[in-house]
């Protein structure tokens, strides 16, 4: 089947108003709303579920009273090794793509301080953690000699046929996040603690596609208002607190504030006869979050943890430099996204010295079924699609560790893996599509590739307790 495209050799002007490109609602919710940052090994091994036992300075990232559990001084660092690997299968033929990386994930400790005797306030403990994770990530879908996008003139002449050979999400980056916090333990019954999060993110996200000419030359254009770059800081507060039930159950509640990020943004556009680049800022804030937590402790040797993290909220992007596309994203996000959701199971089991730990986490899809006009084998129509952009995520974890009383070392694997619909090359606004040495790819309609992406984590944690 062949799919033809009018598509001319010169444009009016281009606006700057940011097209809505797939990258942007990925990175929203991907980068900017993340939940899952990294932890000691201890914390990874558990599937980050220690919402209600606490105990460990990680827990800063989902309850800071858990820092109040604590009662010996702690510090750690934390080596992360990542296989990241994405298979896009489009129209049977598959192509796949793995990255590796080897990073300081996680740092940080508590410092506990004792209260007097008399006093029903046994601890205030004071902790930091420090959270990194790369966020490059790379989809390659192969090309396919059935779909052409013929060439015509400002005359209405025919003058090529491009053949699609392929398309390329490309992103490069990192995302960190620094988390103080207070927490205090009373009369060994309630823990409460207040955290500050200090959030920082750099991206580079590229979008191009490859085409084929009838004289056979291959070229790679770039979709308008791409590559972009992102440099970006955030803020976000938090509160929690656990209560001890009786001595085997204790249940836990925390609350983060939305982050607010300051986003500056580089991009590049294009327009006939002139090339050109822009700057703007933009201001996000992401989902305001609650997590309840239960926690069951058999005795000193055996303990698991549930928690469950709803969003009460969506990401919305405050209206400034650029109102149309902000516009635009708020109205998807409004129209389609659906509440962040959450559940975590972690355990840990304990054998003398040895500790045995396993966990489970299950990511709901953020956004609903949304429709839109896709070509495949059977033509060109609006087709239904339950996890576009992003999907349901799972992970699988395991860890065990040896307490040498003074230091310790902890080791875990986490496998995480996801599969969505991968939306490409469709153009949402005139001129808004590829743009190519020679011709401007600008189709309404979309290809859209099955991704899986499979995440291998190894970690390892050194500390010292004192």
């Amino acid at each position: 089947m062949t799919k033809k495209i009018l598509i001319g050799l010169s444009i009016s002007a281009a606006c700057l108003v940011q097209a809505q490109d797939i990258s942007n609602l990925r990175n929203t919710v991907d980068v900017y709303s993340n939940s899952g940052m990294n932890g000691t090994a201890k914390y990874q091994g558990m599937a980050g579920s220690m919402g209600a036992l606490g105990g460990d300075f990680s827990t800063l990232n989902s309850n800071p009273a858990g820092i109040g559990v604590s009662i010996a001084n702690d510090l750690s660092l934390t080596l992360n090794v990542t296989g990241n690997k994405n298979v896009s299968n489009f129209l049977g033929n598959p192509n796949s793509y793995s990255i590796n990386k080897t990073d300081i994930g996680n740092t940080g400790g508590v410092v506990v301080f004792q209260t007097g005797e008399s006093s029903k306030w046994k601890f205030v403990n004071f902790g930091v953690n420090y959270s990194y994770q790369s966020i490059e990530n790379y989809i390659e879908t192969g090309g396919n000699t059935n779909i052409t996008y013929e060439i015509f003139d400002g005359g209405g002449n025919s003058v090529d046929n491009l053949t699609f050979g392929g398309h390329y999400y490309d992103r490069y980056g990192n995302l960190s996040k620094l988390s103080f916090g207070i927490a205090g333990n009373y009369d060994n019954k309630i823990y409460a603690g207040i955290g500050l999060n200090f959030h920082s993110a750099t991206l580079e996200q590229y979008d191009t596609a490859g085409f084929i000419t009838e004289t056979g030359s291959r070229n790679f254009y770039d979709k308008q208002y791409t590559p972009f770059s992102e440099t970006s800081n955030g803020f976000s507060a938090s509160v929690g607190a656990i209560a001890k039930v009786n001595q085997n159950f204790r249940v836990g509640l925390a609350l983060e504030t939305p982050t607010w990020w300051n986003i500056s943004r580089g991009y590049d556009y294009y327009e006939e006869p002139d090339d050109g680049s822009a700057v703007e800022d933009r201001n996000l804030s992401t989902p305001f979050k609650a997590t309840v937590s239960a926690a069951f402790v058999a005795n000193k040797n055996f303990s698991m943890n549930v928690d469950y993290t709803l969003g009460l909220s969506k990401p919305k992007y405050n209206i400034s430099e650029d109102p149309e596309a902000e516009t635009d994203l708020n109205n998807f996000f409004k129209d389609n996204y659906k509440s962040l959701s959450e559940l975590k199971i972690g355990a840990e089991y304990r054998i003398a010295d040895f500790r045995l730990r396993a966990g489970y986490a299950f990511s709901g899809n953020p956004f609903d079924a949304v429709s839109v006009s896709t070509f495949s084998n059977s033509g060109i129509g609006n087709r239904s699609y339950n996890n576009l952009i992003l999907g349901k995520r799972n992970t699988i974890a395991a860890g065990l560790g040896y307490d040498f009383k003074i230091f310790y070392i902890d080791a875990a694997y986490q496998n995480i893996t996801s599969k969505y619909s991968n939306q490409f090359m469709g153009a949402t606004s005139n001129h808004s599509g590829y743009f190519g040495p020679n011709y401007i790819v600008d189709s309404p309609d979309f290809l859209v590739s099955d991704v899986k992406n499979t995440q291998n984590i190894f970690i390892i944690t050194l500390g010292w307790k004192f």
